[in-house]
């Protein structure tokens, strides 16, 4: 039996459904996990907030757990195996005993984590490599400055341990004492508030923060000639991109949901997971699970809901799902 928790639309707001159903079977090239553990991102709280009257949605876009069938063509993976992934948004999420997903998005958990700790990582691990070293561009050696806007965050808390591995020399941003210290212990080389940014010389920046607006002009002055901007958020009304020409700036959107929603090289994700494994289970890499929602029900996401959307998260939070006998 499969048990997902949809997101329903009402005259009042979305509301939390259980519903019960026989497990899916895996199509070509898929696989169908059982879950064991999931996360909670701010994609997940916006897609809640904007579900209409009668829209239903399966959400949830990070996800670990146990392969339980496999579709035609598919030769890296088997029943048993262990694994991690972050889904595609156009597909029903990870908040489900089972889920299908295709397998190019997928690898293998780091060993040396529990289902929980790595069901932390994928979305998280995905948005800050491809916005590191395929949008900005961060040279491996690298040999500069990476600024890391919102260090506390999911993103940002991978973006400084992701950019140390590369050698970069790494500033945070952070606002309250609590987010300071879990990005120095992340490896920051120096953490500054986020109003002292216009203040500081860097060669790329990756604005994790939720409003582009706000960072706009002071990213514009602290960006070096020829640097490079990334940015995560939508921008919350007209921006002016024009700020940064007079440096040949480089400025770059990243979503993590473009390879597989437009098909584009998909299996590179599963790809970028696998370092990331091996890279957590050499010890170059930590998890970053902080906060521990306890079993997946109406209540503990509607907890876990709130505590994303309040802006005030340090590393990722997650939730464990009940497991047959």
């Amino acid at each position: 039996m499969m048990r997902q928790w949809v997101a329903v639309g009402t005259e009042s707001g979305a509301v939390w459904q259980v519903r019960d159903s026989a497990p899916p079977a895996p199509a070509a090239g898929e696989l169908v996990v059982r879950v064991h553990a999931v996360s909670v991102n701010p994609v997940d709280t916006k897609l809640f907030a904007a579900l209409r009257p009668g829209q239903e949605k399966v959400l949830g876009f990070d996800a670990a757990g146990v392969v339980e069938a496999v579709g035609e063509g598919v030769t890296d993976f088997a029943p048993g195996d262990e694994v991690f992934y972050a889904g595609d948004v156009t597909r029903d999420g990870s908040f489900a005993t089972h889920q299908r997903v295709d397998a190019r998005l997928v690898a293998r958990k780091p060993e040396s984590l529990s289902f929980a700790e790595a069901a932390a990582l994928p979305l998280v691990s995905l948005t800050a490599a491809e916005s590191l070293f395929e949008h900005l561009a961060l040279p491996f050696p690298a040999d500069g400055r990476l600024l890391v806007i919102n260090g506390a965050g999911g993103v940002g808390s991978m973006a400084i341990q992701l950019g140390r591995l590369a050698g970069a020399e790494v500033m945070a941003t952070a606002s309250r004492e609590e987010s300071a210290a879990w990005c120095r212990a992340l490896g920051a080389d120096e953490v500054i508030g986020h109003d002292a940014v216009a203040g500081i010389e860097a060669d790329w920046i990756l604005n994790a923060a939720h409003n582009l607006n706000d960072t706009l002009e002071a990213m514009a002055q602290a960006v070096r000639p020829f640097g490079r901007v990334c940015a995560l958020a939508s921008a919350k009304g007209p921006v002016d991109i024009n700020l940064f020409k007079d440096k040949s700036v480089g400025f770059e959107w990243t979503f993590m949901f473009t390879r597989a929603k437009h098909g584009v090289a998909p299996e590179r994700q599963g790809a970028w997971l696998r370092r990331i494994a091996r890279w957590v289970d050499g010890g170059q890499l930590r998890g970053i699970a902080r906060t521990d929602w306890g079993e997946l029900s109406p209540e503990t996401l509607a907890r876990a809901f709130e505590e994303v959307r309040s802006g005030r998260m340090i590393g990722k939070g997650v939730l464990t799902l009940p497991q047959e006998p």
